[in-house]
């Protein structure tokens, strides 16, 4: 489904990504995990057209997508729901839910897009009209996710969904984040919080300074003694 190749990407001077390359199969939770600084958000960055990359070819559904303008991107089934959230704060629930689902023009489509998103999070329902920058930190993950799933993305990009977001919230969004993957989007997930990334994922890579120094399923990283020295604090 997803394939990058040898992809590096630079910030001015500085090479944030040296030869990278992964794969995402149709169906999978893939995530990548590792340290602040590692590259994490410059490759989904990179992915979406937001960092070009400087070299290196970015693949989806075996078509040449690198560098690609955002909006093509996203017109081609790939959304992310970036760190932060960055939700339109002074626009009410409804206003960013519809903002998500700009590029539908079958009204019915959106309606069905917007009453799944409802049934995943029952609290935007209520929240409709409610200003946008007055939800709480976990409310807006679930506007930030459920304004992504209006256009009905193929492949679901997911920055730091746990950030500032306390336990009970976390493994909440983590369920929705699995209904969502069981009902058919395919997800690729950048996480500091490795235990939670690989109890969830199927399959995950380590990134260390811009290069993947490890990959496998998620279960086998989950037990490697390497990563849960490194990644999840046992001594």
């Amino acid at each position: 489904m997803l394939r990058l190749e040898n992809v590096t990407a630079h910030y001015g001077t500085i090479q944030a990504l040296k030869g990278v390359s992964i794969n995402v199969s149709e169906g999978e939770i893939v995530t990548v995990i590792g340290a602040n600084g590692a590259g994490k958000t410059t490759l989904l960055k990179t992915l979406c057209g937001l960092v070009s990359a400087t070299s290196g070819k970015v693949y989806f559904y075996d078509k040449d997508i690198t560098n690609l303008p955002t909006s093509d991107i996203v017109a081609a089934g790939i959304v992310m729901v970036p760190e932060g959230r960055r939700i339109f704060p002074r626009m009410t629930v409804l206003e960013n839910l519809q903002l998500g689902g700009y590029l539908n023009r079958n009204k019915s489509e959106t309606k069905a897009n917007m009453e799944r998103v409802f049934e995943l999070f029952p609290i935007l329902k209520d929240r409709l009209h409610q200003i946008a920058g007055t939800l709480s930190g976990g409310e807006q993950q679930m506007l930030a996710i459920g304004r992504a799933l209006m256009s009905r993305p193929k492949l679901l990009l997911l920055d730091e969904p746990s950030m500032g977001l306390a336990p009970k919230i976390v493994l909440s969004i983590f369920d929705i984040i699995r209904q969502i993957n069981r009902e058919g989007t395919t997800i690729l997930l950048v996480e500091q919080n490795a235990q939670m990334a690989l109890s969830t994922a199927h399959k995950a890579y380590v990134l260390e300074t811009g290069r993947v120094v490890m990959e496998d399923t998620a279960e086998k990283l989950l037990h490697n003694e390497q990563v849960r020295k490194a990644y999840l604090g046992e001594a």
